[in-house]
């Protein structure tokens, strides 16, 4: 059972599959639906799995809704990123306790249980491996995101439908999983059954699959996922020309289109906790009304804030124009100088989830010598809706 084989399992062993992993001490983290979304949570059992719902995308609007489908993954993108598995909301760095006389630390040392992700799309690996690059693999290795991060086994589901959000095809990240993943799963339901092509992704892949007992998958049922991939590819309607992008918004740093789409930016900071590669942090202290209790917390940030960017003296970018700016010129052009690739994965959860439906692929598009980007996408009625 090689790396890079195809093998074919019912939809009723992918229960087994999940036990298989708890056996092994996986926590599985996964999708299920709750309170009106698609949402990555530890699962149990495979009935916590979203059989039949889908989701509906477009700028600044989500809607989830059931179809009558059996298939476990027929939505596209979940409400919420992976990267709070790794690089969670908020972390407890260290409490300090005073008992008598004396000051007692804890530290959040402890590593959590390992954990198994199950339905990771192309464009989400695509986001861990940008986020291993950054908080890994250079000058200073986060630990936090280490100890979470180490001896994760990651299953892939490849995309069979597309979002009218998504621009993974023009980041060269999706909507096929190409690597990355320990073992990669294609849904078909067809009148052949429910079923699922797998692809082995590593060793570790290979010897979980292999207590599954698989059957081979033939030739053409590989083809029938390959296809369902490629079309899902051509279902792709949104593109952003990444050719010389870093060098055009550097060109375009006092672009007219700066202070237009700063007219419409709440600076809510939406789009950056959605992002799946977005790592900014802050750390706060508190204490008790006691004052023998006091916690220093790590939390994640955004630089929407005005105060994200306080140095001695004040913020220093006060406007939401400035805001906007630094965070696309940073998505698309510094982070390339910074890690050598765009921060940008291409999921489309920016535009979906911004309040007002600003489109980063409009926006960039404007500063190739396009229209002025429309105005969020959304109407009045639309908005309060």
């Amino acid at each position: 059972m090689g790396v890079g084989t195809h093998y074919l399992l019912d939809a009723a062993d992918l229960g087994r599959l999940i036990t298989a992993l708890q056996d092994r001490g996986y926590e599985v983290i996964g999708p299920q639906f709750r309170d009106g979304a698609i949402v990555y949570d530890t699962l149990e059992k495979v009935e916590d799995l979203p059989a039949g719902w889908v989701d509906e995308q477009a700028p600044g609007r989500y809607r989830a809704s059931r179809n009558g489908s059996k298939a476990y993954f027929g939505y596209v993108s979940g409400a919420q990123s992976w990267k709070r598995v790794f690089h969670p909301p908020q972390t407890c760095l260290v409490q300090v306790q005073k008992e008598g006389a004396e000051l007692r630390l804890k530290c959040e040392s402890a590593a959590p249980a390992k954990v198994a992700l199950l339905g990771v799309r192309a464009c989400e690996l695509a986001a861990i491996a940008i986020q291993d690059r950054v908080l890994l693999e250079d000058r200073y290795r986060d630990p936090v995101y280490a100890a979470r991060r180490q001896g994760a086994f990651l299953i892939a589901v490849q995309c069979t439908q597309a979002a009218s959000t998504c621009f993974c095809t023009s980041m060269n990240t999706g909507p096929k999983a190409a690597s990355g993943f320990d073992l990669a799963l294609t849904e078909l339901i067809d009148e052949e059954g429910h079923r699922f092509v797998v692809e082995v992704g590593s060793q570790a892949g290979a010897e979980l699959l292999a207590e599954l007992k698989p059957h081979k998958a033939l030739a053409k049922t590989v083809k029938q996922a390959e296809a369902a991939v490629d079309a899902t590819a051509k279902a792709i309607t949104k593109h952003v020309d990444t050719a010389g992008l870093k060098e055009l918004l550097y060109q375009n740093f006092e672009h007219p289109e700066w202070d237009n789409v700063a007219k419409r930016c709440l600076s809510c900071g939406n789009c950056t906790l959605a992002c799946p590669t977005c790592f900014c942090i802050t750390v706060e202290d508190t204490s008790d009304v006691t004052l023998t209790r006091a916690e220093r917390w790590r939390r994640w940030d955004s630089c929407f804030v005005q105060n994200f960017s306080y140095i001695h003296g004040g913020s220093v970018r006060m406007s939401p124009k400035s805001r906007y700016r630094q965070w696309l010129t940073h998505k698309l052009a510094s982070w390339v100088d910074q890690f050598g690739t765009f921060g940008c994965v291409g999921c489309g959860r920016c535009i979906t989830w911004c309040p007002v439906g600003i489109d980063i692929t409009e926006e960039v598009a404007v500063f190739r010598g396009g229209a002025t980007a429309a105005s969020g996408g959304l109407t009045d009625a639309e908005r309060v809706a």
